[in-house]
């Protein structure tokens, strides 16, 4: 039996109501009202999965309009090209720190469903995110502080030279900076420290993203160079098994010297 705009939910197969939801198509209030009360395990079991996937997409549509206030906020003060900056890579023994600086599209919201903290986020999830922001962002940079520097100068400083050098990288200019947690120095800019801002500020969401990632990949590279430590399993952070390498092994030129590597 082929349904039609005028048959009563009541009287479809079970296949057409599963088709009907999986489309994501309006239920209205009096469909609702039938499927709650259709005695048919398939349909239940069909209208729970439905109600499940709308209260997840309801809460990740009240997720993405809170860590967009911030965002928001700023463009009616007049601002328009925002920059979220975040680092990756602060606390491994070995390979550079990276911070990535992000311009989103504020008129190409669809695209930022489930941009996230980077660590909230599956490996998976965060290589596919990491893609579209690189596709659909106004403008993306990225600073690189080697292990070498860092020894130099510290993480702290190195951090922050990292983000400064993001920025930089922009290219259309940001009018206003968004970073994580502290301050950038050198920014002509205005600019605001925000704690938390990769969970907080949908910029710096995306911006922790592209760093993490382009650090990770960084790190695979190295695993090619110097297979003995398993860059690749752990980019460089202090597990057991990293350690276990380098009592074997020593460090190599990309271990941070100033660490307790040991």
């Amino acid at each position: 039996m082929k349904k039609s705009k005028t048959d009563h939910i009541s009287l479809w197969t079970i296949d057409q109501i599963g088709a009907h939801l999986h489309k994501g198509e309006d239920v209205t209030a009096e469909q609702m009202s039938h499927l709650q009360g259709d005695r048919r395990k398939g349909v239940q079991k069909l209208l729970s999965s439905y109600l499940q996937q709308r209260e997840k997409e309801q809460k990740e549509e009240k997720r993405l309009h809170n860590i967009r206030l911030k965002e928001e906020s700023l463009h009616k003060k007049g601002y328009t090209l925002i920059a979220g900056v975040d680092e990756a890579g602060r606390g491994p023994l070995a390979g550079p720190v990276v911070a990535a600086a992000v311009i989103l599209n504020p008129k190409r919201d669809s695209f930022w469903q489930g941009v996230n903290d980077s660590k909230q986020l599956t490996h998976q999830k965060r290589d596919r995110l990491y893609q579209t922001i690189l596709d659909n962002a106004e403008a993306y940079g990225i600073g690189i502080v080697t292990a070498s520097m860092i020894d130099e100068i510290n993480i702290y400083q190195a951090s922050l030279e990292a983000m400064r050098l993001a920025v930089q990288e922009l290219m259309p200019k940001p009018d206003f900076v968004l970073s994580d947690g502290f301050p950038i120095p050198g920014l002509v800019v205005p600019q605001e420290a925000v704690k938390h801002g990769d969970a907080l500020c949908l910029s710096i969401a995306a911006a922790s993203i592209v760093a993490k990632v382009y650090r990770d990949r960084i790190m695979l590279t190295y695993d090619q160079v110097y297979p003995v430590y398993g860059f690749a399993k752990h980019k460089g952070y202090p597990t057991r098994e990293h350690r276990e390498a380098i009592k074997k092994a020593g460090l190599s030129p990309i271990h941070r010297r100033s660490f307790k590597c040991e």
